[in-house]
């Protein structure tokens, strides 16, 4: 096992998501790392669980670390301090490795260090972040993005991802195996966190010209050959027409809403049953198993086989 000594040090704040704390501390916790916390005011420091944590550090702690890590920053729309802001781009500047994880890439983004810089942050804070930051390249659907001095994942569990991804290039990937092992972990995870996003209901207006009725009909017939001109005959309009209601109603084309219908039917089906891809494929209306396959990953940067091991964990 590697000998040497490397000091990494989560700067954390009211509220803490204790979660994302957790990520970096399971991974960093043994030798070769020391992993310690500190925060701008020592003391007492509430969690967005609901409990209190003591931290002792403060600031002074960052001078010495040689990874710092950001595990979130709440409320995403609170600024910095200026004594936080330097301490960060000191420690940078001296040779330290920055690291986010989830919105703390918010922080990173305030000290301009990820300014031209490809970022990754929880895909629910993707388009906040780059409105509030035009100048960082703000990634949503990767799990992390790591410019060697600066490390940015996605949403809340990423974060393990990419600390073991530092592990890892740090000390190999047999190292970084075991750190996996010992926490029940993949070493590795493929796709990004798109195959992760759950939009929730769509909210349709239901006035005289609503979707809704087509939608529901859709849903009910997607293993048959639906086709633009299809959804237009259902409520007697032409195919121009239906285009201008999804992009008001929906903000898109009707043949991007089926085909996200049938990958979402998809991801359901490979979650919940043991149906082949043929089988699957022929349920939604993607004809073949190249066809879904093929498909599957242009949306999800997975495959269907590899996304069904990561939810029935096999």
């Amino acid at each position: 096992m590697p000998r040497s000594r490397h000091r990494v040090v989560a700067l954390v704040t009211a509220p803490q998501a204790s979660f994302e704390l957790g990520c970096a501390a399971a991974v960093f916790r043994d030798p070769p790392y020391r992993f310690s916390v500190c925060t701008e005011q020592p003391g007492n420091l509430r969690t967005t669980e609901g409990f209190d944590m003591v931290v002792t550090s403060g600031l002074r702690a960052l001078d010495s670390a040689g990874t710092i890590v950001v595990p979130g920053w709440l409320p995403i729309n609170r600024e910095p301090s200026e004594q936080v802001l330097r301490a960060l781009t000191r420690a940078h500047r001296r040779g330290a490795r920055l690291v986010s994880i989830c919105s703390g890439a918010y922080l990173l983004a305030a000290t301009g260090l990820l300014d031209g810089r490809r970022v990754a942050t929880h895909w629910r804070y993707a388009d906040e972040l780059q409105r509030r930051f035009p100048a960082v390249q703000v990634d949503p659907d990767v799990l992390y993005v790591d410019h060697g001095d600066v490390a940015t994942s996605g949403g809340s569990g990423t974060g393990i991802d990419l600390c073991l991804h530092l592990v890892r290039r740090d000390h190999g990937a047999s190292y970084a195996s075991w750190v996996a092992r010992r926490m029940v972990m993949p070493p590795h995870r493929e796709g990004g966190q798109v195959q992760y996003r759950s939009e929730g209901p769509e909210l349709i207006n239901r006035g005289s010209e609503s979707l809704g009725a087509v939608l529901d009909w859709a849903v009910a017939h997607l293993g048959e050959p639906i086709t633009v001109d299809d959804l237009a005959s259902r409520v007697n309009v032409s195919g121009r027409t239906l285009a201008r209601r999804f992009e008001e109603q929906l903000g898109m084309a009707p043949g991007q809403w089926l085909l996200g219908q049938r990958i979402a039917r998809t991801r359901v089906l490979l979650e919940e049953t043991d149906l082949s891809v043929d089988a699957i494929a022929t349920r939604v209306g993607l004809s073949s198993a190249t066809n879904l396959r093929r498909r599957f990953r242009a949306a999800l940067r997975t495959t269907p086989s590899a996304y069904r091991r990561a939810y029935q964990g096999r």
